[in-house]
């Protein structure tokens, strides 16, 4: 019976559908483009330094307990894997939705119809048995079993199982971006304080250095050989270095409390050794081939896990065209009494039932679900290859930017090795009355912005490692 019922419904649906199919709206629309450049300037290596862990890639023990302290106790790396939770419910949800509905059912209540009824004078001349009248009121008790189940003939039920399926591993690379973004801004900020530690020592040595000027040039004025104007200009070097000071060391507080925040705990010092930011060597990169970052860079990855779900997505707003077949059944016991309920088969009850379904007018809203899944399904396109175009991007300005800063901190180191020569020779000739005071002042102002400099430079090539690190999506694995 119910093979047949099955083989009825379907058979109905396959003519119904004739008639709904041709009715589908048809769409524009787009596949994405996954090309990218067969390599990143004329290298045809695909050796890439991504497979490299980070605890091997990133060697300052410092630095690594930041990192591990902040994978465990970062906030924003903690609401992800909530969300991550979150799309594995939305997978147990969907496929539930395509298994049967099984539940059980019990009841009861008490019936009275009016005696001048049909139903009611039906009653008064029935008897359950010969001399026993049915009863008034008719008290009514049952319980049974009950199931439905929709029949899931164009995959709508599964497809938006699979969607949840990818979107989860959407959520999942989601995550690993986070880490990859996180590994980087801590090392970031950890260079970046390294770097501010040294510029403080270099304005405290260059206060040191100008205060002794500022004591000879004193003593020059007692001997009438230099006037109040040059004591005068060497005080206000000193206080403007000392202005430095005060700031640097407001960078440093902020700086570390920005660490701080990343790796999850209120303000402390952060552990750090400052003296070996000069003798730090940035890593060689090796970048591989632009086709690798479509497996290492979680953004991709996650981009293309949310193109995937919203093509099903699309599929399910479709199959809303469609006929949609649900079956019920039931089974239980039901009298108007509870000694009567395990008579059988007096007193069983069952149901079996088909119910078919299909939209034929007024398809608005399903046309305009239809429609918006299509859209996103374009937005999915474009992001996806949006993600693609800016990973390649990234990989492309770090490397130019590596090149140049190599290029920038040999210059910049010569260039601070004859300003500190300079200092020492204008100190010479001043007091031996062969240069002016102002040239003193303007090669001490120099050598301090050059030492400056260098160490912002230094800071940036380290910087620049961490950031094509990133960019060729290494950190997550």
């Amino acid at each position: 019976m119910f093979k047949k019922l099955i083989t009825r419904c379907l058979g109905v649906a396959c003519l119904t559908v004739a008639f709904t199919a041709c009715k589908t709206p048809a769409l524009i629309t787009r596949t994405e483009n996954r090309n990218v450049p067969v390599s990143f300037g004329t290298s045809q290596d695909s050796t890439n330094t991504v497979n490299r862990r980070w605890r091997s890639f990133f060697t300052d023990p410092n630095l690594v307990a930041l990192i591990d302290t902040a994978i465990r106790n970062n906030q924003e790396l903690n609401i992800t894997a909530q969300e991550i939770q979150i799309t594995q419910n939305e997978i147990r949800a969907r496929q539930g939705e395509y298994m049967p509905f099984v539940g059980l059912r019990g009841g009861a209540g008490v019936d009275k119809v009016g005696r001048y009824t049909l139903l009611g004078a039906a009653e008064a001349n029935s008897e359950i048995r010969p001399g026993k009248e049915v009863p008034e009121p008719l008290p009514n008790y049952m319980v049974g079993a009950f199931a439905s189940w929709e029949v899931d003939i164009w995959h709508k039920l599964r497809n938006a199982k699979k969607a949840a399926i990818n979107r989860y591993l959407a959520s999942v690379e989601g995550r690993n971006f986070t880490i990859t973004n996180l590994i980087s801004e801590i090392a970031t900020s950890y260079y970046e304080l390294l770097a501010l530690d040294n510029q403080l020592a270099i304005v405290q040595q260059n206060i040191e250095i100008q205060n002794n000027a500022l004591r000879i040039v004193r003593l020059q004025k007692e001997a009438t050989r230099v006037t109040e104007l040059a004591v005068r200009r060497f005080e206000a070097q000193v206080l403007n270095t000392q202005n430095l000071q005060y700031g640097l060391q407001q960078r440093i507080i902020e700086t570390e409390n920005r660490i701080n925040f990343l790796v999850g705990r209120y303000p402390q010092t952060v552990a750090r050794n400052s003296a070996a930011f000069n003798t730090m060597v940035p890593d060689s990169i090796r970048v591989g081939i632009p086709s690798q970052l479509l497996a290492n860079r979680p953004d991709i990855r996650r981009a293309e896990q949310e193109l995937a779900a919203a093509k099903l997505d699309v599929q399910v707003a479709k199959a809303r065209f469609y006929p949609s077949l649900a079956i019920s059944a039931g089974i239980g016991y039901q009298a108007f009494n509870p000694a009567y309920f395990l008579k059988t088969p007096e007193s069983l009850i069952m149901s079996l039932a088909g119910d078919l379904a299909a939209p034929l007018v007024n398809k608005n809203a399903i046309i305009a679900t239809y429609n918006s899944a299509n859209a996103r399904q374009i937005q999915a396109v474009f992001n996806y290859e949006r993600t693609i175009l800016n990973a390649y991007i990234e990989v492309a300005n770090q490397l130019s930017n590596i090149s140049n800063l190599e290029k920038s901190y040999s210059v910049k180191t010569r260039e601070v090795q004859a300003l500190t020569q300079s200092i020492d020779i204008s100190n010479t000739l001043f007091n031996s009355a062969r240069a002016e005071y102002t040239e003193v002042l303007f090669t001490q102002r120099d050598a301090l912005d050059a030492r400056f400099d260098l160490v912002e430079t230094k800071m940036r090539q380290l910087t620049a490692t961490v950031n094509i690190y990133r960019a060729l999506g290494g950190g997550w694995q």
